[in-house]
């Protein structure tokens, strides 16, 4: 969990996000039990209005640098702006794992 919190403290410090959920999706992978490895992002900030999806992507990865290198294996980011939240809360599930040991 120490790496869920990290994530979530630096997006908060940064974006004063209105909505926020760091989903860790590691267990859905083949990584040992309990790892810290893969998560979703989906948050909603003023920050993002106006900018195109990578400049959201470039701004939250820039927060995240050395998780980036290790731990951090794969980061789902799904940014809004509070307009775009407030047409569509969908949050988009996550595909099925088909790497690593669970390809066919």
């Amino acid at each position: 969990m120490i790496i869920e919190q990290q994530i979530t403290d630096r997006i908060k410090q940064a974006f004063n996000p209105e909505y926020l959920a760091v989903v860790n999706e590691s267990h859905m992978h083949s990584v040992p039990e309990n790892s810290e490895t893969h998560f979703k992002v989906v948050a909603v900030a003023e920050d993002f209005a106006n900018k195109r999806a990578v400049q959201r992507h470039q701004a939250v990865y820039a927060l995240l640098p050395d998780l980036m290198r290790n731990p951090i294996h794969a980061l789902a980011l799904q940014l809004y702006s509070p307009e775009e939240w407030s047409k569509n809360t969908e949050v988009r599930e996550s595909p099925n794992c088909m790497g690593g040991s669970k390809a066919g």
